[in-house]
């Protein structure tokens, strides 16, 4: 995407909106008081001249009126006269500016946007549904309302094509490539990796990212199935490695403390079949049975 140059905030110092009020008031009631006493005079002087003059104070009283505008608290109004960007106030409070302004709203409070799942294929080609929270706020009001059409909508498309970007640089879970160590379950990592997306995305529009996290992560349903039997099959491989793990050391200790206690002798024979029944018993899905045998290891 080609970076044009960027419109920069300048602060905008308005005049106080309580003193500009009785200057309006005073152009409208005044002529009015005026024509009432003149309604008494019965020969008045040049009439014409002066009800001329009364109406255009009215009316230039009316219009200044407009120049009136309130800011509330983490609010900002964008000023562009005839064309031209005057500033932005993000001083909240009650002023009066050129009444022929445009005085565009523009929010400074945090927003959030609740991604929609978007189903996009992962690294490896695998077809998921993803979602991301992305909290955002307003940093340069000249950029939000010049340099992009609708930044609300803006951020909403450029989320989007950062959160399919993600997907497609990572596998769903880790360990199933070499081209990357982070998975998108990596919680911490994605959300800095998304955050730092975005925020490249969204800098030409002026917008700060706050925070981006995924909000929901799964396989599609055409594969789900699939892939659980998968995560099974990879738990259970995992569970029974560690089993053997144990149960290898378990028959070593066993066989040391023997030998120590010179409580049996066991020749290499014995030692095998001692430690395939205990390897049998230590690694045995279901409880073993036993088997007396009433003759002799070698009968």
């Amino acid at each position: 995407m080609t970076n044009h140059p960027q419109h920069q905030e300048t602060t905008f110092r308005p005049l106080s909106g309580w003193l500009m009020l009785p200057t309006c008031l005073a152009l409208i009631f005044g002529p009015v008081a005026t024509i009432i006493v003149k309604a008494g005079d019965p020969q008045p002087q040049h009439p014409a001249f002066w009800i001329i003059g009364l109406a255009l104070c009215v009316l230039l009283g009316l219009v200044m009126l407009f120049g009136h505008f309130v800011i509330s608290p983490n609010q900002s109004r964008v000023l562009v006269l005839f064309g031209r960007y005057r500033g932005t106030v993000r001083d909240d409070g009650f002023w009066w500016t050129n009444p022929f302004t445009v005085k565009r709203v523009v929010s400074l409070r945090a927003h959030n946007l609740n991604g929609k799942a978007l189903k996009v294929n992962d690294l490896l080609g695998n077809p998921i549904e993803i979602a991301a929270v992305v909290v955002w706020r307003v940093k340069n009001t000249a950029a939000a309302v010049f340099d992009v059409e609708n930044f609300e909508e803006y951020v909403s498309v450029q989320s989007e094509s950062a959160v399919r970007q993600l997907a497609q640089s990572h596998p769903y879970d880790a360990g199933h490539t070499e081209l990357t160590t982070t998975s998108l379950r990596g919680s911490d990592e994605i959300a800095h990796e998304l955050k730092r997306y975005l925020e490249t995305r969204l800098e030409q529009a002026g917008i700060e990212v706050v925070e981006a996290r995924l909000s929901h992560l799964a396989y599609a349903q055409e594969i789900a199935a699939a892939m659980l039997q998968r995560q099974q099959a990879t738990a259970i491989i995992a569970a029974r490695a560690m089993i053997v793990e144990g149960a290898v050391g378990m028959v070593e200790m066993a066989l040391q403390q023997l030998s120590q206690k010179k409580l049996v002798e066991l020749d290499d024979e014995r030692k095998a079949t001692l430690v395939g029944n205990l390897l049998v018993v230590l690694c045995s899905h279901e409880n073993p049975q036993p088997v007396l045998n009433t003759g002799s290891l070698y009968t």
